[in-house]
């Protein structure tokens, strides 16, 4: 289980944040552009709060991020239900899942931009992210399904939707949940690098890199800090929702 995070730790990162940011600014000419305070992006996150802009920005990146996420979880799924008892699937798919694991991720975004547009950029790179390790621990979790239930459902003659709910979907949900988790991150990480390269408009990735080119360090950390109140609002959903499946299956 990871750590908690406690709020006298992250008062004290926050401290050692604006502490930098004002050594670097008193020892530095400008240095105030280079690392902007918690203070200064708390406020301009706050400027940025009641713009039209900035809920267009955060629904488009959310909307395209989560849909790759949503329809990779699908695909890996169902390919991992069919490869299961078929190893030739297994194998056919083992070198594709093998490269999307070890290319780095920006090799995908800039060759997916001679093929898409980039508005769809970042949905199909978060796709391309999440379905590895969801696909790789569904099949693991598949693989070590006991043997004697599946006989013991086989010779009472257990019909197939009651054999799914009562024996492979708890085996499978622990395995799901925990690549899920995983996965969130990096989805969300991919998408944005894949916006911030491709540009598309009204995006997130977008308002990153326009912060970047003027050096509105303020407007950096204050985007960065609406990644991560996404990231974090969409994972608790979407585990949720598992976990009420996990106990309603029993798992």
């Amino acid at each position: 289980m990871a750590p908690k995070l406690r709020p006298w730790s992250v008062a004290l990162w926050l401290l050692a944040w604006q502490g930098g940011s004002m050594a670097l600014a008193a020892a530095v000419p400008g240095g105030g552009l280079l690392l902007a305070s918690p203070v200064q992006a708390a406020r301009r996150l706050l400027e940025l709060l009641p713009s039209a802009a900035f809920w267009r920005a955060a629904g488009n990146s959310s909307l395209r991020i989560s849909g790759g996420f949503l329809l990779s979880c699908g695909l890996a799924l169902l390919l991992a239900s069919l490869a299961a008892g078929r190893p030739w699937l297994q194998d056919l798919l083992a070198p594709p899942v093998a490269a999307v694991k070890a290319v780095p991720v920006a090799s995908f975004i800039i060759l997916a931009l001679v093929w898409l547009d980039s508005r769809s950029l970042s949905f199909f790179i978060s796709a391309l992210m999440v379905f590895p390790p969801v696909y790789l621990n569904v099949l693991e979790g598949l693989r070590g399904t006991d043997v004697q239930l599946l006989e013991l459902a086989q010779v009472y003659r257990i019909p197939l939707r009651r054999r799914i709910w009562g024996i492979y979907v708890p085996q499978v949900l622990p395995f799901f949940r925990s690549a899920s988790s995983l996965a969130l991150g990096l989805c969300w990480k991919a998408g944005v690098a894949a916006e911030v390269i491709g540009l598309p408009a009204g995006t997130v990735g977008e308002r990153l890199y326009t912060a970047k080119i003027y050096l509105q360090t303020p407007d950096l950390f204050a985007w960065t800090a609406v990644i991560l109140v996404l990231a974090a609002g969409f994972e608790r959903l979407f585990l949720a929702l598992v976990d009420g499946l996990v106990r309603k299956a029993g798992a």
